[in-house]
C-alpha cells in the first residue's frame, strides 16, 4: 500500500514538474514587430493607407482623377483581403536622399501573396530570384524588389536590397532602431494619418534637430503641415505687422512677405534660420552680415504680370567692304515685373557700398540692376528701400502674414508661418490638385 502511494506521488510530482517547466523547454521566440524590422533612413514615415484613401475621395471626385475607383477605401481593402495584405494596420517606410526607399506592409495571410504576385506578372516584367535564402521578385531595368513573409511583405528600390532585407528578414524582437523608436515618442501629429519624420544629418548641421511633417487634404487642395524643433533657442520671433505689397488676384505669380524680429539673429551664428541664410548668400557672395545689420526684419517681394522696357544691345555687321563694325540699337521686350521692400536702419548706405563693390547691384545709366534682373528703379526712405521694376512703386498696405504664393510649374504654393516659440517653428504649405495635375503634365 505504502508502494502504490508513494507511486502516485511520484507521477504526480513529475506531472506538477512537466507543467511547471513545460514553458522553459517549448519556449518560442516572440516575433518582431514590424517596427523592429524597419531600416533606418533620412526620412520615416507612416501612412494609414484607407484612412488617406477616404480623406482623399472628395478631391480625386471633385477633380475628376483618371481611375478613381481604384483609390476608393472600399476597392482598396477588397484587393488587400484578397491578397491576405492587412491594410487596416499602417504601413511603415523609410527613404534616403539618394532616392533609396523601402516600405513594409502588414499581411495577416501571406499564403495569398503569391496569387497576387501572379496577377502583377501578367502586367509587369516581374522575375524572381533568390537572395540568400530568401525568395525576391524583380521588376526588370528598375531596380525595384518585393520580398515577404509570414506577417510581412516588403517594397524596395535601391542599390543595397540585400542589406536592407537581411535587415527586414532577420531582425529580432526588440531590434527597434534609435530613430525609430524616437519618431513613435513624437507627440506631434501623433494621431494624423499620414506622417513623415526625420533627424537627417543635414538638417543636424543647421541647427534642426527634428523635422515631422504631416497630411490633410480636402476637395480642392493638399495641405501640408511641418513642425522643427531646433537643438538651441531660435533667434527670431513674429512682429505685429510690417509694410508688405499687396496680394493682386489673378496676377500675383510669385509672392513673399516676412515680419520678423531679427535683433538677436544678426549675431547668432548657431542660429538654424542664420545658417540657412550663410548658405544661400555664399552661393553668389552676399554680404549677409551687413544685409542683417541694415535690416529691420521686414521684407515682401512681388512678381507678377510683364512690363515693356527698351534695352541697349550691340550688333556686329559688316559694310559694304566686308570690313566688321559694332552698331547700337534699342531693342523692346516684356520682361516680369517684380518689386522687392525691405524695412532698414541707418546702416543701409554701408550694405548698398557692399553690394556695388561686389557687383550684385550696378548702375545702368539712371537705372540699376541686381545681378542678372531686368533694370529697376530704387526708392530710398528712412525707414524702408524700394526697388522695382515698374514706373510705379506697388501699392502696400501693413500685414502681419509671415508666408506668401509661389507658382512652381504651373502649381500655386501658398505657404505659411503659423506660429514659433524658442525653439519650434509650426508651418504649412497648401498646393491646389489642379495644380499638381499642370506640374505632373510640365514635368513630362
Amino acid at each position: 500500500m505504502v508502494r502504490k502511494v508513494t507511486f502516485i506521488l511520484f507521477l504526480i510530482g513529475l506531472l506538477v514538474a512537466f507543467f511547471y517547466f513545460r514553458p522553459l523547454i517549448y519556449k518560442t521566440e516572440a516575433r518582431p514587430t514590424l517596427l523592429d524590422r524597419m531600416p533606418e533612413g533620412d526620412f520615416l514615415g507612416k501612412m494609414y493607407l484607407l484612412d488617406v484613401a477616404r480623406e482623399s475621395t472628395s478631391m480625386l471626385y471633385h477633380n475628376k482623377i483618371p481611375f478613381r475607383d481604384l483609390f476608393s477605401p472600399e476597392f482598396l481593402l477588397a484587393q488587400g483581403k484578397s491578397y491576405g495584405i492587412d491594410l487596416q494596420k499602417p504601413a511603415l517606410f523609410f527613404a534616403n536622399d539618394t532616392g533609396e526607399w523601402g516600405a513594409l506592409i502588414h499581411v495577416n495571410d501571406s499564403s495569398k501573396i503569391y496569387s497576387g504576385i501572379v496577377r502583377l506578372q501578367k502586367n509587369i516584367d516581374l522575375k524572381d530570384t533568390m537572395v540568400g535564402q530568401q525568395k525576391v521578385y524583380t521588376f526588370k531595368g528598375k531596380q525595384a524588389y518585393i520580398t515577404y513573409g509570414n506577417d510581412w511583405i516588403f517594397l524596395y528600390k535601391g542599390k543595397n536590397l540585400p542589406k536592407r532585407m537581411y535587415h527586414v528578414v532577420y531582425s529580432k524582437k526588440g531590434d527597434t532602431s534609435i530613430a525609430w523608436k524616437a519618431f513613435e515618442k513624437e507627440k506631434q501629429y501623433k494621431h494624423e494619418r499620414l506622417v513623415i519624420y526625420s533627424n537627417y544629418e543635414r538638417l543636424k548641421r543647421k541647427g534642426i534637430i527634428t523635422a515631422i511633417f504631416a497630411h490633410d487634404s480636402d476637395s480642392t487642395h493638399i495641405k501640408l503641415k511641418s513642425y522643427i524643433r531646433s537643438d538651441i533657442p531660435l533667434s527670431v520671433s513674429p512682429k505685429d505687422s510690417g509694410l508688405a505689397f499687396i496680394h493682386q488676384a489673378g496676377t500675383t505669380g510669385k509672392l513673399l512677405n516676412l515680419h520678423l524680429n531679427v535683433e538677436k539673429l544678426r549675431n547668432a551664428k548657431e542660429d538654424p534660420y542664420y545658417k540657412t541664410l550663410a548658405g544661400i548668400s555664399r552661393r553668389v557672395s552676399f554680404p549677409l552680415n551687413s544685409f542683417l545689420q541694415a535690416w529691420e526684419g521686414d521684407l515682401s517681394y512681388h512678381q507678377g504680370g510683364t512690363i515693356a522696357v527698351k534695352e541697349k544691345i550691340i550688333e556686329s555687321v559688316l559694310d559694304e567692304d566686308f570690313n566688321v563694325t559694332e552698331v547700337v540699337k534699342m531693342q523692346e521686350k516684356q520682361v516680369p515685373a517684380f518689386a522687392l521692400l525691405f524695412s532698414i536702419n541707418n546702416k543701409i548706405h554701408d550694405l548698398l557700398y557692399q553690394l556695388f563693390v561686389k557687383g550684385i547691384l550696378r548702375k545702368e545709366g539712371d537705372k540699376l540692376r541686381f545681378l542678372f534682373s531686368p533694370a529697376i528703379k530704387m526708392k530710398l526712405t528712412p525707414n524702408v528701400v524700394y526697388f522695382y521694376s515698374s514706373d510705379q512703386v506697388p501699392q502696400t498696405i501693413y500685414s502681419s502674414h509671415n508666408g506668401g504664393l509661389w507658382n512652381y510649374k504651373g502649381a500655386k504654393l501658398e505657404f505659411k508661418l503659423d506660429s514659433m516659440n524658442r525653439t519650434e517653428s509650426f508651418g504649412s504649405i497648401r498646393i491646389p490638385v489642379t495644380g499638381i495635375l499642370k506640374m505632373k503634365r510640365n514635368l513630362f
